[in-house]
């Protein structure tokens, strides 16, 4: 049985709203895994989607770089331990290199950016700032041929969410247009097609449970399943979101009117998918203080 401790109780009442009793016992069953402990209080209580995990691991910042063709473009993510060692000059030099060898090697697989001469940066930088700092990951865009297509990108002004995206049709206004949708509303997919099998299964699951809660027949259960399934995938299919700039219009129907269609994208947040470890000081103290006596 794993050791449910106050900071994962926090951490679950922060993601679902619920109280701490509900929580301790959801975490009590689901043996210390909050992922499942939240799929089973949403089954169990009809609960909606939790928020994503908030504590992260990395601080940093992530930038672009797309030819003056805009036929293709890199998208990468630095990071440092603390926010105040992002907005260091030293550190954003070494982000802005790193941008560039990726661009110029186009090259979306960090060890080899790495071997292009910025790990020997990279050690220097790590001694000096005396905080660990690393290229995290590096995503790529490209058209055989720039009348292809238009690759265009958008950075947040606090450089913490950038968005890549390939274009086929349409203009470079359009193209950032749409980037800035995504950064701020975080699609999953382009399209409905394109949502994985397995997250439709869970999400189904989900539904199921909530669904039969209800004691409504079977039919009805099933149309309530296929309804919800249905309002879950428009609403991480970037094609049938509203435009945020727009709300009276879709994706969809921005690009028609355009001639356009959206090839890919890529979306990187700073830090998005970990966790970052919480240190009780006072205890860390205390411990301190009485291994010492």
């Amino acid at each position: 049985m794993a050791n449910i401790t106050a900071a994962m109780v926090k951490d679950l009442r922060e993601r679902t709203g619920l109280g701490m009793m509900d929580c301790k016992k959801a975490l009590s069953e689901a043996d210390g895994d909050i992922e499942k402990a939240i799929d089973d209080l949403r089954k169990a209580s009809g609960m909606k989607a939790a928020k994503k995990a908030s504590r992260v691991a990395a601080d940093g910042i992530v930038a672009t770089k797309v030819a003056a063709d805009g036929n293709y473009g890199v998208i990468l993510e630095v990071n440092s331990e603390t926010d105040f060692v992002a907005r260091d000059e030293n550190f954003l030099a070494f982000a802005n290199d790193a941008v560039e060898a990726a661009f110029a090697h186009k090259e979306a697989d960090v060890p080899a950016i790495l071997a292009s001469g910025l790990e020997d940066q990279r050690e220097k930088l790590v001694q000096k700032i005396g905080e660990n700092i690393n290229i995290r990951r590096v995503g790529r865009l490209q058209f055989a041929d720039a009348n292809e297509g238009i690759v265009e990108s958008y950075v947040h002004s606090n450089n913490r969410i950038a968005v890549l995206i390939s274009l086929r049709g349409g203009d470079e206004a359009l193209a950032k247009d749409i980037a800035m949708h995504i950064a701020a509303v975080n699609p999953m997919v382009v399209r409905a097609e394109d949502v994985p099998e397995e997250t439709l299964a869970k999400e189904s699951e989900i539904y199921s449970a909530q669904a039969r809660e209800s004691g409504k027949p079977e039919e009805i259960i099933e149309k309530m399943i296929s309804g919800r399934l249905k309002k879950f995938v428009a609403e991480i299919s970037l094609l049938e979101q509203q435009f945020v700039k727009d709300p009276e219009t879709t994706i969809s129907d921005l690009l028609k009117a355009a001639g356009a269609d959206v090839v890919d994208f890529v979306r990187f947040e700073v830090g998005e998918g970990i966790e970052k470890e919480e240190v009780d000081f006072a205890a860390e103290v205390a411990a301190q203080v009485a291994g010492s006596n």
